[in-house]
Order: structure tokens, then sequence, then C-alpha cells
């Protein structure tokens, strides 16, 4: 059964079971609004229908998932200063791992999408996913409760948890760059698009990072987010390999 076959009751069940929730224990209205994009709420719009997309609830949810990821690091590394607090949770709650656990509930499936978004393959869309997860658990705060939104984030999140643990879960380099720099006084980092080649569902970035306006470092991704985090992984390659000449 594709998405559009979907009944409204049908959608957020699916929901709830993929997210480890019984039937029932979303309310239905603020699941459905977790699950629209603002494409979807356009078309809608445009044929009379007034509905609300999913842009507050991932406002809502992002603050809920960086207390709880901040909360679960305060209690899983009781010896790690605040500097290596701050890039286990950046580790954790970025794009990148959060569009990977919403693919791994096949979220894409149930998003609602306007057709412009169908066409460019907006169900597997990192930034799209990310977005949807956030407004997600947002939706389970509001239907059941903080400890409920927990439970939900511990299994959800448990293996990026047990990846930052045993040191496997990827750096995050543009905050490693930030403290770098910060470390030696110098100026912060600036990123520049330099290109962005290819169809809108498959361009690929060129992003370059300066400092003060001096080159340092450029990387490619499929998203922006990813090539500034290679930029940065450059710059500090860059920057380790000048310290040590000295």
């Amino acid at each position: 059964m594709g998405s559009t076959d979907l009944t409204d009751h049908e959608r957020v069940a699916l929901l709830a079971r993929r997210i480890g929730l019984p039937e029932g224990a979303l309310r239905s209205e603020i699941a459905l609004q977790a699950l629209r994009h603002g494409s979807y709420v356009h078309e809608r719009r445009l044929a009379g229908e007034s509905l609300g997309s999913n842009e507050r609830l991932e406002f809502l949810g992002d603050s809920v998932l960086g207390m709880a990821v901040s909360a679960r690091c305060f209690e899983r590394f009781p010896d790690a200063a605040e500097g290596d607090l701050t890039r286990f949770r950046a580790s954790i709650v970025n794009s990148d791992s959060l569009a990977q656990v919403a693919r791994e509930l096949g979220l894409g499936d149930l998003l609602l999408l306007g057709r412009g978004e169908e066409r460019t393959a907006g169900r597997d869309k990192q930034s799209l996913l990310a977005d949807a997860l956030e407004a997600v658990v947002a939706a389970v705060y509001l239907s059941c409760g903080l400890d409920v939104a927990l439970g939900v984030l511990d299994r959800l999140l448990g293996p990026l948890f047990e990846a930052a643990t045993a040191g496997t879960l990827a750096r995050d380099y543009k905050t490693e760059l930030q403290e770098h720099l910060q470390g030696s006084q110098r100026a912060a980092p600036a990123y520049t698009v330099l290109d962005a080649p290819g169809p809108q569902h498959a361009r690929i970035f060129e992003v370059e990072v300066a400092v003060s306006g001096v080159p340092l470092g450029r990387g490619t991704g499929r998203t922006k987010k990813e090539a500034e985090q290679a930029a940065a992984r450059a710059a500090l390659e860059t920057l380790v390999a000048r310290d040590s000449s000295r």
C-alpha cells in the first residue's frame, strides 16, 4: 500500500507502531500535522483547505530532542568535559543522523508531500526527513508527555549513543574547527557555497571555508551541511599540518 492509499487512521497507526507506541497513543490531529510537509499544505490551501504544516512542530521537537540528548550524554559520559559533551550531542543531533533514523523507521513512506516534492524524491531528502523526525518527536511529547517522549528517543537513538560510547560515531568537524580556532584566538570560520551543480533532487554542493578571508579548505557533499563538514575537515588537516611544522 502506497502512502497516498493510506487513510488518516492507518497513517497514524503505522507511525505509532514504527516508533514503538500502541495504537491510539498519538493524538491523530497532531500526528498528521507532524507528517504534513509545507508543499502539501500549500497545495491544499490552493484547493481551499486550511491545514497546518509540520514547521511549528519541528521547532518544539528540536528543543525536546536537544534536551533529551543532552541529558543522556550527561548521564552516559560522567567524566566528559563540557567540550566533549557538546561534540557528542552535535554528532547525534544533526541532519545526517536524524535522517538515517527516519529512513530506518520508514518515515518517508508516511509523509504527506506536494506533487513537486514527490517528483523530486522528497521522501528521501535528508533535510526533509530530519525535520519530519523532529516534528514526530514533538507529536509524541504533546500526545504522551515528556517521559514517553524520552523513552521513544532512547529506542530510536540508542544505536547512536552506543556508537558515541565506542568512539565510532562520525566526528563533527565544524565544531572541532571552531574550537581549534578559538583556542588559537583566531576569527570564526566562514562557509561559502562555490557551486551546486546537478538536478534539484541530486545536487552536489561545493563549499569553501575561510578565516579572515583566507581560504583553508574545500569540500563537496550531497547537502550543504555535508559539504561544510568536508570543508571543515580539510581546514583542520591544513591547520594541524601548519602547527606541527612550526
